[in-house]
């Protein structure tokens, strides 16, 4: 057993202060947390329950939401207000995990969960850059199939497992925390950082740094009326990505007058596809033009023997959440 102090934050600064205070961690709903440090691959030495903090509530924020970071996804997926303005959340909320693990698991922990790649997870694997930095990669020439084809390096292909995330790329969502520096303002795509030489580093926050709370802004409120997210997986719950698509529309008539086009399942981040997106601003929506789109996502992909499937599979998967977002007609090569 390894032996570890457990605090109870009073408030936000006390939450900051405990955590800044050596190998620390934030808990919450503990869904990811709690099963890594059972299995041993994560051995804080102090766990900062943030339960009592005042940040569970989902607020109209001006045509835009903020959601705070201890709010439940099931809580979160049923707002009205996440509902009506920002739809595209509430799918990929409920496309995530279980109805129990939906009860418990907290918005800001989804954020910052951690990989599912088999070797991450298992302490007898000597080789994963993750957890023992420098030891290598096992999956560079093992098992491969749940991995990313997006946003890798020769040091890490571990694949992000986050649905939420993919829609909060999508959205441009704002991430807002609290560290022993003050407050600051995270744009999403900023939040998450890629492996290259340092796969052990996840993300941009210092330690103690504590998410407050999420921000969808009024603009992206624009896309509430053509956004889908689709999910393709193993089984029809509880499973991660093999490939997931969010995608979310502006349209004038028939015509994409905005677009975002954000992945899952395929890339070592929540992956936003900014050359696929232009394809298809002022062009009117077709199935064929969607799979102009789709191949230009995936054409920064670099995939191994293992899991080249995803790459078609990944582009399918734009194309049918297209069709679906905008109501066209065509097969589009549904996943």
């Amino acid at each position: 057993m390894h032996p570890f102090t457990f605090v109870r934050a009073p408030d936000t600064d006390g939450a900051v202060s405990a955590a800044s205070a050596g190998d620390a961690a934030f808990v919450a709903g503990g869904t990811n947390l709690v099963d890594l440090m059972r299995l041993g691959v994560m051995q804080p030495r102090r766990i900062v329950d943030v339960n009592g903090l005042p940040l569970a509530d989902v607020e109209d924020a001006g045509g835009g939401i903020r959601i705070g970071a201890l709010a439940k996804h099931t809580d979160v997926a049923y707002h009205a207000l996440v509902r009506e303005r920002f739809p595209l959340v509430a799918d990929a909320l409920l496309a995530g995990a279980s109805p129990q693990l939906r009860n418990m698991a907290s918005i800001g922990g989804n954020l910052l969960q951690r990989t599912r790649c088999p070797y991450f997870r298992d302490p007898g694997t000597p080789a994963c850059n993750k957890r023992v930095p420098g030891s290598g990669c096992a999956a560079q020439a093992g098992y491969q199939r749940s991995h990313a084809v997006l946003g890798t390096s020769e040091h890490c292909i571990a694949t992000h497992p986050s649905d939420l995330c993919v829609a909060l790329a999508a959205l441009d969502a704002i991430v807002h925390t609290r560290g022993p520096n003050g407050a600051r303002a995270i744009a999403f795509g900023e939040l998450h950082t890629l492996p290259a030489d340092h796969p052990e580093r996840e993300h941009v926050l210092a330690p103690g740094e504590l998410v407050t709370h999420v921000e969808l802004p009024a603009a992206s409120a624009r896309f509430a009326k053509a956004s889908r997210y689709v999910k393709v997986r193993d089984r029809a719950s509880f499973a991660f990505a093999l490939a997931s698509a969010a995608v979310a529309l502006v349209m004038d008539g028939s015509v994409i007058r905005d677009a975002r086009i954000a992945l899952g399942g395929v890339a070592t981040k929540p992956w936003r596809s900014h050359d696929a997106e232009q394809i298809l601003v002022g062009h009117a929506a077709d199935p064929a033009l969607f799979a102009r789109a789709a191949n230009v996502a995936l054409q920064p992909a670099h995939a191994r023997n293992g899991n080249a499937f995803k790459v078609p599979l990944a582009q399918r998967t734009i194309t049918r959440a297209l069709i679906l977002a905008t109501g066209s007609s065509g097969s589009g090569g549904a996943p």
